[in-house]
């Protein structure tokens, strides 16, 4: 499987992390963790299924993904292409207006946002280019055309950025009120530009920092209790959610789609 990455263009980069293509000429499965982007997929060649309880479910052309705290299964056809949206956090709000809360945990057709005469002919546009800059330009020109003039939200951004140094240890209520706004108004604000509640956020947060400083460090108890774990059945078991396997198995068999080892 072939995955390379592209950078957005100047008037994309406020709202999009990157775009990943990603090319399979056999067929295979690709373990995908749980990140903090929402994610847009076009599907340019092939087959595309998304795998749940032992089940395959085709995909359409286009897909937008939300935020979710499970590992996701896909299975790429021989000859497949798919491209990747990766949104930067809050950065889709720009482009999608539904509440992107109702997202979560969910993959839908972009035919739910975008009239599906609009989405055929980008469809039929992908197919018929020839290289991987034709097709960044057709989908990046078609972010400019439903893109919001407002900027992103100053207050989620600054509560994003507090989490992350937290590394997602930390008490939601403490953070609202340091940012002078009620619980209930923080937490409706969050979910309409994030994608999901601020603790929800904090734990993919959380967990993302685990599996990453396990790489270096694989005393799974001093894992654990870094992380705000103080039981280990607990961390053991948010753990197996998160990314499908034992901290023991997953961390001897690293065969994931780590998003951030492609940002440029």
């Amino acid at each position: 499987m072939k995955i390379d990455a592209y950078v957005p263009n100047e008037l994309l980069s406020p709202f999009i992390l990157t775009y990943l293509i990603i090319e399979s000429e056999g067929e295979g499965v690709n373990k995908v963790l749980p990140d903090t982007s929402l994610v847009l997929a076009f599907r340019y060649k092939g087959i595309l299924s998304y795998i749940a309880d032992n089940e395959e479910t085709n995909l359409p052309f286009a897909t937008v993904s939300g935020l979710r705290k499970t590992m996701r299964l896909f299975n790429y056809s021989k000859n497949t292409g798919n491209i990747l949206v990766l949104f930067k956090e809050a950065g889709a709000a720009a482009f999608f207006k539904n509440p992107l809360h109702n997202l979560y945990d969910e993959t839908v057709s972009i035919d739910n946002f975008i009239s599906h005469q609009y989405v055929s002919i980008i469809e039929e546009q992908l197919a018929e280019s020839k290289d991987n800059t034709q097709r960044i330009a057709l989908i990046e020109k078609f972010l400019l055309s439903i893109i919001s003039p407002d900027k992103p939200d100053p207050l989620i951004l600054s509560v994003l950025e507090k989490i992350h140094i937290a590394n997602g240890v930390i008490n939601i209520k403490n953070l609202a009120n340091s940012h002078y706004i009620s619980h209930d108004a923080f937490e409706k604000r969050f979910r309409r530009v994030v994608g999901t509640t601020p603790k929800q956020f904090s734990s993919i947060v959380r967990m993302k920092t685990i599996t990453e400083a396990g790489m270096q460090k694989r005393n799974f108890v001093d894992l654990a209790f870094d992380a705000g774990y103080f039981d280990q059945p607990h961390f053991n078991k948010g753990f197996k959610s998160f990314t499908g396997q034992t901290p023991k198995d997953f961390f001897n068999s690293p065969s994931f789609l780590k998003i951030n080892d492609f940002i440029q």
